[in-house]
């Protein structure tokens, strides 16, 4: 049962990654012809790192997974120094007003991206080894908290809104499921929208998202240029779509179509049953990863499995919710796109 499980989730992600391939295609083609002279331009590393993806799992899932219990603190201390080194100017380097990048010849590396797997690894290990102290908060919750917002405070200091959100709440899920007492939350709860209150108050930028998400048309060149070109694109899908290759936005109308914005142009193009087929593999993942985590009879697997597949999940959900409206706009990337975190020049 659990190596089917196994399959299941495999093929399952095969699937939406070769679509992924074929969507980035429809959406990047006449942007990458125009600008780079080929419009496979994004197809081709896309692809490219998809094989190289496929390939580290199949050598990853070869690694008994108590190497990853055995050396959880080292590898989030190689995570803290990288995330140190990038801030540096001159060692890390500026993409979109965010120093949150290593380049290293034709590569660019975000180390924000290695350390959300290593926090999930650190947090497994201690919630299997401390799981009869967690309802003690004093104890079993604040230690790894400080841990948490260790992180998440060094990628603030990028910044980098998005990315420190998806850590804090993959992280709370897993001391929820860990057994923390609820009213628990309802007070870090408190002192969470607090804190983001304050952080879209020290940052204009931020604050102009908040006011392009309330009324987006109240700058409709601006700042709520993005949000409003995403709707143009998913209002005319219907039920059916336009039909693949179709889409009017993605003529330089909706930006980042191809990454931020990519799940528009499938809603575009393939309508309510494409939307429909996408979310429900996406959902298929989920319960398949929980499937797999309820299953373990280790403590750290089932954390680590649970962790993991959680966190991939809330990535994909923050995406849609602001590529439909629901959240302001947080420069997130749907799932495929988490292979551009490295990038690679042709």
């Amino acid at each position: 049962m659990k190596k089917n499980l196994g399959l299941y989730l495999f093929f399952v992600s095969i699937f939406l990654i070769v679509f992924g391939i074929v969507m980035i295609y429809s959406s990047s083609s006449i942007w990458a012809e125009y600008k780079f002279d080929d419009p496979f331009k994004y197809v081709k590393q896309q692809f490219l790192f998809g094989v190289i993806g496929i390939v580290l799992v199949y050598i990853i899932s070869k690694i008994n997974y108590r190497f990853y219990y055995n050396n959880a603190t080292k590898l989030f201390f190689v995570c803290i120094v990288l995330l140190i080194l990038v801030l540096i100017p001159g060692i890390g380097s500026v993409r979109n007003g965010s120093r949150s990048w290593f380049g290293i010849g034709p590569f660019g590396i975000q180390p924000s991206e290695f350390a959300k797997l290593c926090l999930i690894i650190l947090t497994s290990k201690y919630l299997s080894k401390s799981n009869k102290f967690v309802k003690d908060i004093k104890k079993g919750v604040i230690p790894i908290l400080g841990v948490l917002f260790l992180v998440f405070g060094l990628i603030m200091l990028q910044p980098d809104f998005g990315t420190g959100m998806i850590i804090v709440v993959s992280i709370i899920a897993m001391l929820f499921i860990a057994g923390v007492n609820i009213k628990f939350f309802i007070g870090l709860g408190l002192i969470g929208v607090v804190g983001i209150v304050v952080l879209i108050v020290i940052a204009p930028y931020r604050m102009d998202r908040i006011t392009s998400f309330i009324d987006p048309w109240s700058d409709p060149l601006g700042t709520g240029f993005q949000i409003i070109q995403s709707l143009y694109a998913i209002g005319p899908g219907g039920l059916l779509g336009m039909g693949f290759l179709n889409s009017r936005q993605k003529q330089f109308y909706l930006p980042e179509p191809q990454t931020d914005f990519i799940f528009s142009i499938i809603s575009e193009e393939f309508g309510v049953l494409g939307v429909t087929i996408v979310s429900g593999l996406f959902l298929a993942l989920l319960y398949l990863g929980i499937k797999i985590a309820i299953n373990c009879t280790d403590n750290f697997a089932k954390f680590l499995s649970f962790g993991l597949i959680f966190q991939m999940l809330i990535q994909a959900a923050m995406n849609l919710m602001v590529v439909i409206g629901l959240i302001p706009v947080t420069g997130i990337t749907f799932v495929w796109e988490k292979i551009k975190k490295v990038r690679f020049s042709f």
